[in-house]
């Protein structure tokens, strides 16, 4: 679902907010999922952005015509300064109520809610109309019990739904005549789906956080892109991504915080479900001075039964089913220290995308935002990768035990974060999840000085939603 407000501040500017979320079904009428908030055209805003979760039920009425309401959770933050984000976004805490009604024109709907978004502590509390546009998606799934089986080719397994690509990327972010007061390169990592909606063409989202140069630098986009095959084993790809992002406008300007980004990238299969890929492209904000070169590195998972698209639709292969979980949970950083300075707790909303590798290895992904402020400021958020290892599955033993190692980017730079937990079977998709960890800062190679040192133990609970999806062999 997709909506647009633009809402007054009280001595500032107004903000134009998108967000954009991902609804699953639960039930005829209730919907659960994810969202992201952040601004476009007004004011003076790059950089803010707002994680949420959202619960959503929607009821038809006469004819196509439906009623919806709902409510997201979350945290974020930002605004024309560092030093005025408090001012803007109070502590990070972030809340929107809505109801409205729409109409289902059958390939998408679009209607008007009353909403009211509010952010703790701050100048943000107002209640206006916003537009929305809702487009189904049909994706295929199976047991998350089959994980790791295998079955025979079949046609008709291959017709059930397209291609889905996840990309890890360490990426490269060169200034071009900066007109901010931070005028070096910044290193992130990011994050993109892709479907396709062909063998050759698709539609992507991507997340991206600094790490390095501009830890809490980021940005999100959406877009489209092509791929073609030059052999069996080596694609080029072109996309072109719109969205928004940045940091405090005045240490790296893109004005509201429209980002648009052409990029090229050329991957190398290892097999039809990894690739590896290098990617060159231009960044830049139309309404703001920020002009990048971009230079990355990347994995490419292939998740699909369809595999890497440069085999023949018709040729003869035998599929597995690949584990898939998506973990929500709220996580609290406790003991924080940042060198000798302790600091109160950390209350964060986290979301982890693991991808099975087999029975027991798995690749983690997650992202956190705080909802509560770090140094008197909104947006704290850390955003890691890593490896991890768990106890095999059984439809005998509700219990699944884990150990993972994530390394990334929070406020503080590059820290690592290990991790031990349980998931406790509820259904064959869904799972309650448990974790506890350690985030420390890579202090033993001197990348920052001991004042900048973080340190922080955390526990988190939450849901798992879990399932299969085939991909070829």
């Amino acid at each position: 679902m997709l909506d647009y407000a633009v809402i007054p501040v009280p001595g500032f500017k107004s903000v134009d907010l998108h967000g954009i979320h991902l609804l699953h079904q639960m039930n005829s009428w209730l919907y659960l999922g994810l969202g992201l908030h952040a601004p476009l055209l007004h004011g003076n805003y790059g950089g803010f952005m707002v994680f949420d979760v959202t619960a959503h039920a929607q009821q038809a009425l006469i004819g196509n015509s439906f009623v919806n309401a709902g409510i997201s959770l979350g945290g974020g933050g930002g605004g024309p300064s560092i030093r005025r984000s408090a001012e803007l976004t109070g502590t990070g805490g972030f809340i929107k109520g809505y109801m409205g009604i729409g109409y289902d024109f059958r390939n998408f709907s679009v209607g008007v809610n009353y909403a009211h978004y509010q952010f703790k502590n701050s100048r943000i509390n107002s209640s206006q109309l916003n537009m929305f546009v809702q487009k189904k998606l049909s994706y295929s799934i199976g047991s998350y019990a089959a994980s790791g089986t295998k079955t025979e080719h079949d046609p008709s397994h291959l017709e059930e739904g397209g291609e889905n690509m996840l990309t890890i990327e360490l990426n490269n972010i060169f200034q071009i005549k900066p007109k901010g007061s931070y005028t070096k390169p910044i290193n992130s990592l990011s994050l993109q789906f892709s479907h396709f909606l062909t063998n050759n063409h698709y539609v992507f989202f991507a997340a991206e956080g600094g790490y390095y140069g501009m830890p809490l630098y980021n940005h999100i986009l959406g877009g489209v892109g092509y791929r073609h095959s030059v052999s069996p084993r080596v694609s080029l790809y072109g996309q072109i991504g719109v969205g928004s992002g940045g940091y405090s406008p005045d240490r790296i300007d893109t004005g509201p915080g429209l980002l648009v980004h052409p990029k090229f990238s050329i991957e190398y299969f290892l097999n039809n479900n990894y690739g590896l890929s290098l990617s060159s492209g231009y960044l830049f904000a139309p309404k703001g001075s920020s002009n990048n070169f971009t230079l990355g590195a990347a994995i490419n998972f292939h998740l699909s039964n369809k595999g890497s698209g440069n085999r023949s639709p018709d040729a003869k292969q035998n599929l597995l089913y690949s584990g898939i979980r998506i973990h929500v949970f709220q996580q609290t950083e406790f003991g924080v220290r940042i060198g000798n300075i302790r600091h109160p707790d950390l209350k964060m909303l986290s979301t982890q995308f693991d991808y099975l590798l087999n029975e027991n290895w798995y690749i983690p992904t997650q992202v956190s935002f705080a909802y509560n402020s770090y140094f008197g400021t909104p947006g704290y958020g850390e955003a890691l990768t890593g490896l991890g290892i768990q106890t095999g599955y059984s439809t005998t033993n509700s219990l699944q035990g884990f150990f993972q190692v994530l390394i990334g980017a929070s406020a503080e730079g590059v820290v690592l974060k290990p991790s031990v937990g349980l998931n406790y079977e509820l259904s064959d998709h869904y799972a309650l999840y448990g974790q506890l960890a350690k985030t420390i800062s890579l202090e033993k190679i001197n990348l920052y000085p001991d004042r900048k040192r973080f340190r922080a133990s955390s526990v988190g609970i939450g849901l798992t939603y879990r399932f299969s999806t085939l991909s070829a062999l």
